[in-house]
């Protein structure tokens, strides 16, 4: 087994420290998110952790790692009896973004259960990480259910595994931490409110820090048993302050003026549900025993706030992560100050992780991380700046970016047919979750079982296998794997004229509103997204195809109108991108969005030429619907032309609303029947 990095030798990264410590003190506290881009230590402080965690007491023998002072009666190794256990180093397993369910909660053997009645169970991963670590890097690539089903154990405590009425449970208490880069796709907020605290990482910026960081890291991958014996008494310190840590843990006072500042601070901010104060207490709590205290402080609930709350505040991919830091110390100060610390420099010395031996740099405000992203621009502030001079030169007919108009809830649009995408919440697909339509012979193992169809193919056979009991008799020849339907993400590929005829009659701030409510449409539908743009002459990909949504609303805000409307040269790129995509990603569809008013101008033959370029999409199927910005009383219906080029269908920004008598589509397959 290689040496891992020692936690006490990662270079700052406090917040992400102090996140990590917290769960390993009280695994209550519900486990922590890490955000931040690639290359900030993020895999490698997780998988530090391990080696600081206290060694566990465990079963001889027992697969789930029962506690022997106090075994799980629903063990399935069980029952176990009075006697010593064995002590290992706590576990950290990891779950990799392609597992399967099975793998990941373990697998029932259909066909021995059917014939024999027993239960034959082969225990996942959860099972593995009980009493220890379940770390899940990129946890915003994994898949929607499994992302479930790992939350509900992890609040649970326990994983239930249930295949046509056989099942299974066993406890699955581990300390969750999950990885990801916001640039590759975002959480939903209801996943995003399972994790206890989240923290956001960034690169220093502090060159002395930058050359601390290569200089051990060098040092490590020259010798890394020679690295990490530096680093030892250091490593040993921490696992005892972990250890006393978790022995006051139960001797802390949460006190009724620290309990309502919890209260009020939740209040404040307006975040949903209970979770955030329950998180908020636990984590206070768990600040306290770490800094050798027995008293909830002041200090201990700001802290809790900065690492609970910010990530139960966003609402869609558009708000930006944090708390404003004034009105949280505004509502601490109204609601009291909570107990009085009677030694600020008692045992402990406050909340923070030791220091790391690095060079000595000014600790950062709490909260606040070295990188931190720029706030969200309110709706009604937007384009404002740029009217101020702050906005792209406009050289050559361009005109400056303008704000988006508020976004609103857009009406469903599908691809026709049934496909076998990546799970989502939009077209309908063959799918591992959802409704049974039929049933087929297994392919590999078996994962959900048809018992209708498996003792229906199994019936006839009965007296030839010399059926003499009550039993049915099955082979594996039997069995029947349960084919269902479901819902697939897509790739939804916009394509925006910028031109100059779309800023006319301020029409581009209801375009970019319009976009804006269909990418917050895609976010929730789990699709992955892409940003095509036209004007003047050429057309640009101003975002490659991607699950971060917030991404394409960034480049949108800052999109330009101006100049002629190359219609053809906008559709060849789109052509070109989902070519690139098709091979990359075969099996997810795309769905084509085009946002014009119709018109093209760019260079002789334009009309001609779009027209060329639009019969390519539609010669490969393409699924596509034209958004017609066209406005006024008279109207020429261009649009209406281009989408019948494409064999799709064309919707004016009216239509698009859900909420909107005027709506008449409801999928792409239904309006291609009309406009037909």
């Amino acid at each position: 087994m290689s040496t891992p990095y020692p936690f006490t030798a990662v270079v700052g990264q406090d917040d992400l420290r102090l996140g990590l410590l917290l769960n390993a003190v009280s695994p209550a506290v519900g486990g922590v998110l890490v955000r931040g881009e690639k290359g900030t230590a993020k895999s490698t402080a997780v998988r530090a952790l391990a080696a600081l965690m206290p060694d566990v007491p465990v079963v001889p023998g027992c697969r789930f790692s029962c506690d022997p002072a106090s075994p799980d009666p629903a063990c399935p190794d069980g029952p176990h009896g009075a006697g010593g256990g064995v002590s290992r180093g706590a576990r950290m397993v990891e779950l990799p973004v392609g597992a399967s369910e099975d793998r990941l909660v373990g697998a029932l053997d259909i066909e021995r259960a059917l014939a024999e009645g027993v239960k034959a169970f082969e225990p996942g991963l959860l099972a593995a990480a009980n009493r220890g670590i379940l770390y899940v890097d990129e946890v915003n690539l994994l898949h929607d259910h499994l992302v479930d089903v790992l939350l509900d154990a992890a609040a649970m405590g326990a994983s239930y595994v249930e295949r046509e009425g056989v099942s299974v449970r066993h406890a699955a208490r581990f300390l969750l931490v999950g990885t990801m880069n916001p640039e590759e796709g975002e959480l939903r907020p209801q996943l995003l409110d399972r994790f206890g605290l989240t923290v956001e990482v960034a690169a220093s910026r502090d060159t002395d820090q930058r050359v601390e960081v290569v200089r051990r890291r060098l040092a490590y991958d020259a010798d890394p048993a020679g690295f990490a014996a530096e680093w030892a008494a250091e490593e040993g310190a921490l696992r005892e302050r972990i250890a006393a840590a978790r022995a006051l843990l139960p001797e802390v006072r949460l006190g009724d003026g620290a309990l309502r500042q919890i209260a009020a601070t939740c209040a404040a901010f307006e975040v949903d549900g209970m979770r955030a104060d329950i998180v908020m207490a636990r984590t206070a709590t768990a600040l306290a025993a770490w800094a050798g205290r027995t008293d909830v402080l002041a200090e201990d609930v700001r802290q809790a706030a900065l690492l609970a709350l910010p990530h139960r505040r966003r609402r869609n991919p558009f708000d930006a992560p944090g708390l404003d830091e004034d009105k949280l110390d505004d509502t601490l100060e109204q609601n009291g100050d909570g107990d009085e610390d009677p030694d600020p420099d008692g045992p402990g010395g406050g909340g923070r992780p030791p220091h790391d031996g690095g060079p000595d740099t000014p600790p950062r405000p709490e909260g606040e991380t070295a990188d931190a992203p720029a706030p969200s621009v309110p709706e009604q502030d937007r384009g404002q700046g740029q009217e101020q001079g702050q906005g792209r030169p406009s050289g050559g007919g361009e005109q400056r970016p303008v704000g988006a108009t508020e976004p609103f809830r857009t009406r469903m649009l599908s691809v026709p047919g049934l496909g076998e995408g990546a799970a989502g919440r939009r077209s309908r697909a063959r799918t591992e979750h959802g409704r049974t339509t039929g049933s087929r012979q297994p392919r590999g193992a078996l994962t959900k079982l048809h018992l209708a169809a498996t003792v229906q193919a199994a019936a006839p056979h009965q007296r030839a296998r010399g059926r003499s009991g009550p039993g049915l008799v099955v082979r594996r020849d039997d069995l029947r794997q349960a084919t269902r339907e479901g819902r697939e993400g897509n790739l939804v590929l916009f394509v925006v004229d910028a031109s100059g005829s779309m800023a006319a009659r301020q029409r581009m701030g209801a375009v970019k509103g319009a976009v804006l409510s269909l990418l917050l449409d895609a976010y929730q539908r789990r699709d992955k997204v892409g940003l095509v743009t036209f004007r003047g002459r050429e057309a640009e990909v101003a975002l490659p195809p991607t699950s971060s949504v917030d991404a394409a609303a960034a480049r949108l805000e800052l999109l330009p109108t101006g100049g002629r409307t190359p219609v053809a040269a906008g559709l060849l790129r789109a052509h070109e991108v989902l070519r690139v995509e098709r091979l990359r990603d075969p099996s997810r569809r795309p769905l084509l969005v085009v946002v014009t008013d119709g018109r093209a101008t760019g260079g002789p033959d334009a009309v001609a030429l779009a027209a060329r370029a639009a019969r390519l999409h539609e010669a490969q199927g393409i699924a596509s619907v034209v958004v017609d910005c066209e406005s006024g009383p008279v109207r020429l219906g261009l649009a209406g032309v281009l989408a019948r080029e494409l064999g799709g269908s064309a919707v004016t920004l009216d239509e698009l609303r859900a909420d909107s008598i005027a709506g008449l589509v409801k999928d792409v397959q239904e309006t291609n029947r009309r406009a037909a």
